[in-house]
């Protein structure tokens, strides 16, 4: 199993239109630092599950017939916007799950084109896709939001025993909700990535996304064994480049085409 960010970026992206902090600088200038909107692509036994559905080139990267299902972590405009476009092509219907959120986005359940809406998922009720047992977990955020935890069987290094790996996909959300946290901490993650739009200094009392602080409070609760950041602002990047010091190799800043396999 692999997952491949698409973009580890939040709306504004990087670089933001028009800015010339030291961030958004690098980016121009090096086109490794540039963040598109996160979203990600997780592959395995030749199938394509989107993780949201906003890569600017999404019709172009995944031609027809190559995404076998779509989930979503919830109905925000930057998290969806690709559906608008992808539900008037041509061919099988791809199924569609998300969070039960009636309201959705705009119009697209009402013209939902080749999008195959699943009934609604249900909070830390698992189901499986390509022997992926997939849980959907609560987020705090504007709207109905969901996590996912991806959990596969691997065999372990010194015996033919089956051991459990698990990755968790944690955007938009500030901190989390007791029982997911609870979830997670019974639920032992060996890769966490996980919302962080803020710098640690960005505290305000409401907000949508997590700071710096938050995440760190986040792996101190449930202690994964690997921590990238993702739906990064450039104020953020900006702050990290300032502070090398605040990561390491278990804890850093995801990066757009970063790949990991479990």
């Amino acid at each position: 199993m692999k997952l491949t960010l698409l973009g580890t970026g939040n709306t504004g992206m990087s670089p933001v239109y028009g800015c010339d902090c030291m961030a958004c600088k690098r980016a121009v200038e090096q086109p490794q630092y540039r963040r598109q909107k996160t979203s990600a692509v997780i592959e395995t036994n030749g199938k394509q599950l989107l993780l949201d559905a906003n890569c600017d080139d999404l019709l172009q990267r995944f031609p027809s017939g190559t995404i076998d299902r779509i989930l979503l972590t919830h109905y925000h405009m930057d998290h969806i916007h690709g559906l608008f476009d992808l539900r008037w092509g041509v061919g099988d219907k791809i199924a569609v799950d998300g969070p039960p959120d009636t309201q959705g986005c705009d119009d697209l359940f009402k013209h939902s084109g080749l999008l195959d809406f699943q009934l609604p998922l249900t909070a830390f009720q698992s189901f499986e896709w390509q022997n992926i047992e997939i849980t959907p977990l609560p987020m705090q955020h504007s709207k109905i939001c969901f996590g996912y935890c991806f959990s596969v069987q691997a065999q372990g290094d010194q015996s033919i025993k089956q051991v459990t790996k698990r990755l968790a996909y944690l955007t938009d959300t500030i901190g989390l909700p007791l029982e997911t946290q609870d979830w997670l901490i019974q639920h032992p993650i060996d890769i966490l990535l996980v919302d962080c739009n803020h710098s640690p200094e960005y505290n305000v009392a409401k907000r949508n996304h997590n700071n710096l602080n938050d995440v760190i409070d986040i792996v101190a609760a449930i202690h994964p064994k690997t921590t990238r950041l993702i739906h990064i602002s450039h104020e953020l990047e900006c702050w990290a480049m300032q502070h090398p010091e605040a990561f390491n190799a278990q804890f850093q800043l995801g990066g757009d085409s970063d790949v990991f396999e479990w």
